[in-house]
C-alpha cells in the first residue's frame, strides 16, 4: 500500500483485494493485527512519494538502532536510524503464512522513514535516504541504513532474477526448447552409422558377424563431436593406462638404430605360451612414440586379449640418438620391413599383424645437409615436408613426394585382409581424398567412413575419458583375423 503525506489512501491498484480486518485503507499501517498474528498483506506495489516536511512533534529520546531480528512471519527485518529516530526496515518474506490468502509471495520494502515513522501510529511521509533529513542533520546511522538497504535490494534482485527466469518458467521452457532442438539436430546429422566399403560381400559378412561395431551407429561425444575440436582435446581428455615396456635397438643396414617398446604380456592367460602368443605391431602417428595415449590404450585393448604388442618408434625419436643424418617418411618402408622381419624371426610360429595410426631431431646430425634453420622456420607440414622430408629422400618436389606416399596407388597391390577407419571431418585426411573408389577394386580392403571422430578422435560418451570408437574397432579387427581369420579365408 502506498500512503500519502496527508495520511489519504492513495488509489489502489486494480485487482488489489480489499482491506482486511487488522489495518485502514485510511492512514498509515500498524504493524499490530495481521502482521503480528503471522500473516501478511497481500503482495502490492509500493511506491515512494514526494518528500514533504514531516509534522512537528514532541521531541523523545533518541534509541540505539536495533540488530535484525525475525517477525512472527519469519520475515527478517533490518532496521536502522535516520535524523531523530526515524525508522527504516527492509524485510523479506518468509514461510508461506495462511493468513496472506492472496498466493503470492511477498517482499515488503519499507524505505527510511521521517519522524514518527511507520508503525508508531502517527502520520509519517516516505522518504529516501539518499535524501537529507528536514529537521536534523543526518548521522553516520543514516548512512550505514543506506548501507544495509543496497545489500539487501540487491540480494532482491538477485534472487528476483533468477526466479523470475526458472520459477515463472519461461527459462526452463528455453532450456528445454534448446535441448529437444540440439537432440534432434544431433541424432539426425551427427550420430550416424558408419559407411561400409568393401567389393567384396565376403569381407563384409565376415565383419558383420566378427566385427560388429563397423555397423553400429557411432555416437561421438555430444559436446565436441565437431572434428577439430575432437582432434584437439583427444590428447587432454583421454586417459593414460600404465604400460610396462621392454626397450630393444635394433641397428638397420646403414648404421642407423631404431627403437621398439615390447610388451610382453607374459601374464596372458588365454595365450601362456609366448611362442605362439599373437603379436600385434603398433605404428604411432607423425612424431609419435610409444607413449602417446592412443597406443596405450591399443595395448590396453590387446592385453584384456591376451596378445602381445611392440610399438615401433622411428628413427630419431622417443629419445633415441640418430647415429644417421636420416629420419623418416610416409614414402619409405625399408624401416618398417627391417623391423617386420626381426619380430617374425623372433617369434616364427606367432599370428602376426600390424596397426598403424595416421603418418606413423636431432639437429646437429641433419646440419651437414639439410638448412635448419630454414627447417624450422616450417609453421605447416606441408612447409615442413618441402624444406626437409622430400629432400632427405630425393624427391624431386613436394608433388612427387605426395604422390608417391598417396595410398591411393598402393591399395590395388595389398594382398591381406586391410580395414581401414577415416572420419569424412578430419582435418588432415579429408573426405575428398579417401580414395573410396581405389578401395573398392581390391576384395582385401575395405573402408569405415564415419561422419565426424575428426584425426584420431574419435571420442564418444559424456565424458570420454577411456574407450574411444577406434579403440573398440581395433580390438573387434584385431580378434577377428586372430582368432576367426581362417573363416574369412575359406568362404
Amino acid at each position: 500500500m502506498a500512503h500519502t503525506a496527508q495520511g489519504r489512501a492513495s488509489p489502489l491498484p486494480s485487482g488489489f483485494p480489499p482491506p482486511r480486518r487488522g489495518y485502514s485503507r485510511r492512514g498509515p499501517a500498524r504493524l499490530g493485527g495481521p502482521f503480528a498474528e503471522g500473516g501478511r498483506p497481500p503482495a502490492a506495489r509500493f511506491s515512494v512519494p514526494s518528500p514533504v516536511p514531516a509534522p512537528p512533534s514532541r521531541s523523545r529520546p533518541r534509541v540505539p538502532a536495533r540488530a535484525p531480528q525475525a517477525s512472527a512471519a519469519g520475515t527478517g527485518a533490518v532496521r536502522g536510524r535516520c535524523g531523530d529516530g526515524a525508522g527504516g526496515a527492509v524485510a523479506r518474506s518468509g514461510p508461506r503464512s495462511a493468513a496472506a490468502g492472496d498466493g503470492q509471495q511477498l517482499l515488503l520494502l519499507l524505505l527510511p522513514l521521517s519522524r514518527g515513522g511507520l508503525g508508531r501510529g502517527s502520520r509519517g511521509a516516505l522518504r529516501c535516504p539518499a535524501l537529507p533529513c528536514p529537521t536534523l542533520p543526518c548521522r553516520p546511522a543514516c548512512a550505514m541504513d543506506w548501507q544495509v538497504l543496497t545489500r539487501e535490494l540487491s540480494l532482491y534482485l538477485e534472487s528476483q532474477v533468477r526466479v523470475g527466469l526458472f520459477g515463472s518458467g519461461v527459462g526452463l521452457s528455453l532450456v528445454l526448447g534448446f535441448g529437444v532442438a540440439y537432440a534432434c539436430y544431433y541424432l539426425s546429422s551427427i550420430a550416424k552409422k558408419p559407411q561400409l566399403v568393401a567389393s567384396n560381400d565376403r569381407f563384409c559378412r565376415f565383419l558383420e558377424e566378427y566385427c560388429p561395431v563397423v555397423t553400429e551407429t557411432y555416437y561421438p561425444t555430444i559436446w565436441c563431436w565437431e572434428g577439430r575440436v575432437q582432434t584437439l582435446l583427444r590428447p587432454f581428455i583421454t586417459s593414460r593406462p600404465q604400460v610396462q615396456y621392454r626397450n630393444e635397438l635394433i641397428k638397420t643396414a646403414d648404421g642407423g638404430q631404431i627403437s621398439l617398446d615390447w610388451f610382453d604380456n607374459n601374464d596372458s592367460l588365454y595365450y601362456p605360451d609366448a611362442s605362439t602368443r599373437p603379436t600385434v605391431l603398433l605404428l604411432p602417428g607423425l612424431t609419435g612414440t610409444s607413449k602417446e595415449s592412443y597406443i596405450l590404450h591399443m595395448i590396453h585393448q590387446s592385453e584384456t586379449l591376451g596378445y602381445r604388442c611392440v610399438v615401433f618408434n622411428n628413427r630419431g625419436i622417443a629419445g633415441e640418438e640418430l647415429l644417421t643424418p636420416r629420419t623418416y617418411c610416409a614414402a619409405n618402408t625399408e624401416d618398417l620391413e627391417a623391423v617386420i622381419h626381426h619380430v617374425h624371426s623372433l617369434h616364427p610360429s606367432a599370428p602376426f599383424m600390424a596397426a598403424g595410426v595416421s603418418m606413423g631431431g636431432h639437429r646437429q646430425m641433419l646440419e651437414k645437409l639439410f638448412d635448419m634453420d630454414l627447417v624450422m622456420k616450417a609453421r605447416t607440414v606441408r612447409e615442413f615436408d618441402k624444406q626437409f622430408t622430400s629432400v632427405m629422400f630425393g624427391y624431386r618436389t613436394i608433388d612427387d613426394y605426395y604422390e608417391d606416399a598417396s595410398p591411393c596407388r598402393k591399395l590395388k597391390s595389398v594382398g591381406i585382409p586391410v580395414l581401414c577407419l577415416n572420419s569424412v571431418d578430419d582435418v588432415f585426411s579429408p573426405g575428398h581424398a579417401i580414395p573410396v573408389e581405389a578401395a573398392k577394386q581390391n576384395a582385401n580392403v575395405a573402408l569405415v567412413l564415419t561422419s565426424c571422430g575428426g584425426h584420431i578422435g574419435f571420442l564418444e560418451g559424456i565424458w570420454p575419458r577411456k574407450c574411444t570408437y577406434m579403440d573398440r574397432v581395433f580390438k573387434q579387427f584385431v580378434q577377428a583375423i586372430f582368432e576367426h581369420g581362417n573363416k574369412f579365408f575359406s568362404m
